[in-house]
């Protein structure tokens, strides 16, 4: 007979939930996933790991139909569509069986099927219904249940998906054919991914954001360029911009938008809808309990514990901000928390975020205006790619980096930056954030040369004036 009784049930399978259990497992607690679609969740199957494939076709699609810039010639340079996406698709595979074989080796089992909260079993153990696509339910037992169902595309009336038409991010990942005009409602990281990839590939895109800014949540400085650079490569973008009820035709969608209180009408062959998310709540046994959900997100504490005893919530499904690095993050908190082990919770401001577009956008902790809200008096230093060495030698001189730093004390309080591969050097920031390293210490580290990088530290010394390049 198998185990049904554990120290611990993670409901859900996505970058919180297998990380929480693989954790519990070396921690020497009893753990079982259950999962009812797909190990690695939207992240690794309909998320952040098939986007980046996407988006690096889309890249190698630019440099191939930009190659006078490096001297070189080609003619008839063309690519295969549908083989993008099925490169995508594989590639996603790999991973979500690499989660499966982690599980295996670690010894978690896993239970197909949805999960839920189903009361308490003698002795004060919760219970965990698990419903498979057919068969009968399963009940399993377990002292502490850690809930990672995660969250699903928002659909706002009148622009939901219908799978052909108006997409969300699962229809966008897997197109029959590239569309020759696209309209993208929403310029958060989803929408501007896309946005991107598909500009990139050669259709028109026009990006629509409510928000008078694209990108909101960045830096209005790293927003401005964002938007500078993506009209210089083609794409329309729109804020503070309304849109109406679409009007769908046999294979096309008109859409009314409405900017400054005049409203036109943009006909296009696709529309991504990409206006937020919702977190799973539906189903998973919060009736009944003293869990508390504000709008669609389970409502925790800082150490993840929500207003039921024994039950916890990471991840998507607990609120902002929405990244698999702080639902795996979590994950781990939560486990070592439950084992008795000292932890430290979350300090959001020291979160990086980042977005895949081009050109690459990342930042970690305040902006600039968010700094001055909560009272600092900031200082402030900025150095442009154009003036680093290897950005020009690879021909990507669009960009920049940004500083923020307390003008008291010499706190790094925020960074941002637009550019070639910043998503890869964002890390630098995120450890001088959490390890409270102030203007000093950065000023004394030795950056390579030629790097990107460089560019990290004479923003540092341009916030005292004493950038050496610019």
């Amino acid at each position: 007979m198998s185990q049904t009784d554990f120290d611990i049930i993670v409901i859900g399978g996505g970058p919180g939930g297998y990380v929480a259990a693989l954790r519990a497992a070396q921690l020497k607690l009893s753990v079982a996933v259950v999962e009812a679609n797909h190990l690695g969740g939207i992240c690794l199957n309909w998320g952040c790991i098939p986007t980046k494939a996407l988006l690096r076709a889309s890249e190698i699609n630019h440099l191939l139909h930009d190659l006078g810039t490096y001297g070189f010639k080609a003619d008839g340079v063309s690519f295969d569509f549908k083989a993008i996406v099925a490169r995508s698709r594989a590639v996603s595979k790999q991973l979500a069986s690499g989660v499966q074989h982690l599980l295996k080796k670690a010894k978690v089992p896993v239970f197909k099927g949805f999960g839920k909260l189903d009361g308490v079993a003698a002795g004060g153990k919760r219970k965990v219904l698990v419903q498979p696509e057919s068969g009968a339910p399963q009940t399993l037992t377990a002292k502490h249940v850690i809930l990672a169902t995660g969250a699903r595309a928002r659909a706002l009336p009148g622009l939901e998906a219908d799978g052909k038409l108006v997409w969300s991010y699962r229809e966008a990942l897997v197109p029959d054919e590239l569309p020759k005009r696209l309209l993208v409602i929403g310029s958060g990281a989803i929408g501007t991914e896309f946005a991107s990839f598909y500009r990139n590939m050669g259709s028109e895109v026009t990006l629509v954001e409510v928000a008078p800014r694209i990108l909101p949540v960045e830096d209005e400085e790293i927003s401005a360029l964002a938007r500078k650079e993506f009209e210089k490569q083609g794409m329309r973008v729109l804020t503070s911009a309304k849109v109406g009820a679409l009007k769908k035709g046999k294979n096309d969608v008109t859409v009314p938008v409405e900017v400054g209180g005049k409203t036109e009408t943009i006909t296009v062959d696709r529309v991504i809808s990409a206006v937020g998310i919702v977190g799973n709540v539906e189903n998973i046994g919060l009736e009944g309990t003293k869990i508390k959900v504000d709008r669609t997100h389970v409502v925790t504490d800082d150490l993840c514990r929500t207003g039921e005893p024994g039950v916890y919530a990471i991840g998507d499904l607990a609120g902002a901000p929405w990244l698999a690095h702080k639902a795996s993050h979590e994950a781990v908190m939560c486990v070592e928390a439950i084992a008795g082990k000292t932890v430290h919770p979350i300090d959001v401001t020291k979160i990086p975020g980042c977005t895949y577009c081009r050109p690459q956008v990342a930042s970690v902790g305040y902006t600039e205006a968010r700094a001055k809200e909560a009272g600092y008096k900031v200082r402030v230093g900025k150095f442009p790619l154009m003036a680093n060495g290897k950005a020009l030698a690879m021909g990507e001189p669009e960009g920049m980096v940004k500083t923020v730093f307390d003008a008291q004390t010499g706190e790094l309080l925020g960074a941002h930056m637009i550019g070639a591969e910043v998503t890869e050097m964002i890390q630098g920031f995120v450890i001088a954030r959490t390890a409270e390293l102030t203007e000093a210490e950065l000023m004394e580290t030795i950056f390579p040369h030629p790097t990107i990088s460089e560019s990290m530290h004479e923003a540092v010394l341009a916030a005292y004036g004493g950038a050496l390049h610019f």
